[in-house]
């Protein structure tokens, strides 16, 4: 099955703009933008047959090019990542059984979540759309709380059925509990990570579909599966060692800067 994996990246981003060319130094001091850093980690996944940039900004598309990778230009109408994607694979054509949505502000995802996702995607034939999540212990969970505390998004969290299938996903810390945990301990809250998986029937109608209340509300374009009848498989992958955070803020530069640090990670 050929896997094609997108990065959708914009420059005109609500919250950080210009948030793809945001320089990022790794452990050694080399500084790559964070456009550069994803498109690294998706050139790290076994099994992906092709990797392409999907933006609609010159500025990112020079980057890009600059450091090698392909860049499919789109349109400055797609209102999201999951858009993008869909009018770069309706771009590159035929071909493709799973087409992986890498979102360009995501560079600590390990290649293995992206493995176990496509994995997890093959196996649920009734699912048109998987996207991975992950434990959050103790720390990880404080880390959320102090974000939404201070009025930032610190991450998304999901919440799920016995079958894997989504129920909500939401930039409120969700589901609530009221126990103390240690930094190692693990809590009933699950971070979502910003990586989706699609088949590509799924992937071509969801331009087509109504955005809903939910979408609007929250912001989170996965929302619009849910709010369309349509199943969303959530496949739990392990941190082995390594930590995860999302670029969402300004104030997330110094925090992933820390975690490559700590990590070894160039």
């Amino acid at each position: 099955m050929a896997v094609l994996v997108v990065i959708p990246a914009r420059h005109a981003s609500t919250r950080y703009p210009g948030k793809p060319l945001v320089p990022l130094k790794g452990a050694t001091g080399v500084s790559r933008s964070l456009i550069e850093r994803s498109w690294l980690a998706a050139g790290s996944v076994a099994g992906v047959d092709r990797v392409v940039v999907a933006t609609d900004d010159d500025r990112i598309r020079a980057v890009a090019e600059g450091f090698g990778a392909e860049v499919v230009m789109t349109s400055a109408a797609c209102r999201n990542g999951t858009e993008r994607c869909a009018e770069a694979h309706a771009a590159l054509g035929e071909g493709y059984d799973i087409v992986v949505n890498l979102q360009g502000d995501a560079p600590l995802t390990p290649p293995w979540f992206i493995e176990d996702l496509v994995r997890g995607l093959r196996a649920a034939p009734d699912a048109g759309m998987a996207t991975p999540v992950l434990r959050c212990d103790g720390a990880a969970l404080a880390g959320l709380l102090n974000d939404r505390r201070h009025g930032r998004v610190g991450g998304t969290t999901a919440v799920f059925a016995a079958d894997r299938s989504a129920l909500y996903f939401s930039k409120e810390v969700i589901p609530f509990t009221a126990e103390p945990h240690a930094d190692d301990e693990p809590t009933p809250v699950f971070h979502h990570v910003g990586v989706y998986a699609y088949r590509p029937d799924a992937l071509a109608a969801y331009p087509g579909w109504p955005v809903g209340p939910l979408e609007r509300l929250e912001g989170l374009e996965q929302l619009r599966f849910l709010e369309n009848g349509r199943k969303v498989l959530c496949v739990e992958v392990e941190a082995r060692g390594r930590r995860f955070w999302e670029l969402n803020n300004p104030e997330d530069v110094a925090r992933i800067e820390a975690m490559m640090a700590e990590m070894g990670l160039e």
